[in-house]
């Protein structure tokens, strides 16, 4: 009993500690990546020239790199639709080979020092991400009914957001603002000179998009080729379009008679998710920081500011697919331990032996925490997760073996205290094999060697061994403190079993008739 109390306290005091100083939960490991790219934003109304201008001016910083590879740049007349609405181009860098430069996450920090000096433009850096992960580190969604309410909450949370030193970056997919030239017609004043709409409108195509004439085919072409009329580039202004001489009845007349021009906001694109107004914020945090943690600061801050009443948020992007990983592997675990639960219950026919044995994967969890903190890594969602999983398949395998040699060395008659001592014995060797094999096994993965037997070349931390560094972390983990529990817990829990039984049987047998007592009495000193 003393036994089993210690290992409860120290499953719980194990989890709590996790909670202090652990690194918490993250969705998917952090990769040293091979390429990232830059996005550079500014902000007016720039030609495809002046945003070029200030790209090559990103650009001469980053060719001065000595850890790239390759630079590509590109201007945007028009940003993509995975851009930001600001962005006027992008910057793809290759890395070298990784053990011959610093971490990715200082290079690029330096390229932001650097880029910090050109005015007028913002540059944001983003790795390339292995696995599930895409886009922001963070990304909130806002949403609501009331437009100007939404604009107010997303103004004051971009602002507290930049006020935290864990977050690099922050920015909305609101359009930008600006002015757009609206035209309205003097209906009235147009019919009196016998003027319709159509022609007006044609008039001002002129020195906007053109009228289309005809089209044609090229030889050799594919597409056709429109024919359109319009001004030349230099006479396509506002004050051309006062000057323009519409056709009458009466002779020409200028345009402006009719037609009434004034600058009004500029409108963008409106999201809506489930009918309401939405607005995404995204924001990229320091390398070597859990994701989660921050969110978690974030949610706390949010909630005890208190945004608008019509205003909710939630998170989205990686933070969503970190939740529905998570649920899916809690249901898979489920599954597993039912599946697990029927196969033993219907081999040993015993209910005790059965809860005993799945035990034994819930206390190995104990050794999966203690690894990780001290690795000092976080628990993955996808790799730790997977992790357990595979854990208890090897821990309910040396916890049959034990339990069935004990159940064995029961049927020959011996005490139940001489048979759990036994058992542990006759079960120390398979059972500490197979656990030393396979951590050793796990060993390369657990601290990232990486060995090419063909180039005959050692490393240590190669991108290919981060990917499984939590996974083998988590078996390895709790592998080893699952052998002691396996060879010390499981037989003192065999004892426990059977005298509780013991116990039960004493308490019948004194509650019996006289007659069955002695019939009882004769039987066991036959036996």
């Amino acid at each position: 009993m003393w036994v089993l109390l210690f290992t409860i306290a120290l499953l719980i005091s194990v989890f709590i500690s996790y909670g202090h100083f652990g690194k918490g939960v993250e969705f998917f490991p952090s990769i040293e990546p091979e390429s990232a790219n830059l996005d550079i934003r500014a902000r007016g109304d720039l030609s495809l020239d002046e945003k070029d201008t200030l790209v090559r001016q990103v650009e001469q910083q980053v060719l001065g790199t000595p850890e790239l590879k390759s630079v590509v740049a590109t201007s945007y007349s028009t940003p993509g639709n995975n851009a930001a609405p600001d962005s006027i181009g992008s910057i793809s860098m290759e890395f070298i080979d990784w053990y011959q430069r610093e971490s990715a996450s200082v290079i690029l920090e330096r390229i932001r020092e650097k880029t910090k000096q050109i005015p007028g433009i913002e540059v944001s850096a983003e790795k390339e991400q292995g696995g599930p992960q895409s886009g922001a580190d963070i990304q909130l969604q806002l949403s609501s009914n009331y437009s100007e309410a939404l604009n107010l909450a997303a103004d004051e949370i971009s602002k507290q957001l930049l006020e935290r030193e864990e977050i690099v970056t922050v920015s909305d997919d609101r359009s930008l603002p600006g002015i757009e030239w609206r035209i309205d017609i003097n209906r009235a004043e147009a019919s009196r000179y016998g003027v319709d709409v159509n022609s007006l409108g044609n008039v001002v195509k002129l020195v906007t998009t053109g009228i289309t004439l005809s089209d044609f085919l090229p030889e050799g072409a594919d597409d056709k080729i429109d024919i359109v009329l319009r001004y030349p580039v230099n006479q396509r202004s506002l004050e051309q379009l006062d000057q323009l001489q519409i056709p009458t009845n009466q002779g020409s007349i200028p345009a402006s008679n009719f037609i009434y021009r004034y600058a009004a906001p500029k409108q963008g694109v409106i999201n809506r998710t489930d009918g309401k107004k939405t607005i995404a914020i995204d924001a990229d945090v320091k390398d070597g920081l859990v994701v989660d943690e921050v969110i978690k600061a974030i949610k706390a801050k949010l909630d005890a500011a208190g945004i608008d009443k019509t205003v909710s948020y939630e998170f989205r992007g990686n933070t969503e697919e970190q939740q529905k990983s998570m649920v899916f592997l809690i249901k898979a675990f489920g599954v597993a331990f039912f599946i697990m639960a029927i196969i033993l219950v219907t081999q040993f026919n015993n209910f005790f032996q059965c809860l005993l044995i799945l035990s034994a994967v819930i206390f190995s969890t104990i050794g999966v925490l203690i690894g990780l903190m001290v690795k000092g890594q976080p628990f993955g969602v996808v790799m730790s997760g997977v992790g357990v999983i595979a854990l208890a398949g090897i821990v309910v395998n040396n916890n049959i073996v034990l339990i069935d040699t004990y159940n064995g060395l029961r049927k020959q008659g011996m005490m139940v205290r001489e048979a759990a001592i036994r058992t542990g014995v006759q079960r120390l060797r398979p059972v500490m094999l197979t656990t030393i094999t396979t951590i050793l096994g796990l060993v390369p993965m657990v601290f990232q060697f990486n060995i090419d037997l063909i180039h005959q070349s050692f490393s240590i931390g190669a991108p290919s061994a981060q990917w499984w560094t939590q996974l083998s972390t988590a078996i390895a983990g709790g592998l080893t403190f699952a052998t002691p529990l396996t060879l010390i817990l499981t037989p003192c829990l065999l004892v426990l079993g059977a005298r509780r039984k013991e116990k039960n049987n004493w308490k019948r047998y004194k509650q019996q008739p006289y007659n069955m007592k002695k019939r009882a009495t004769v039987w066991i000193i036959t036996k």
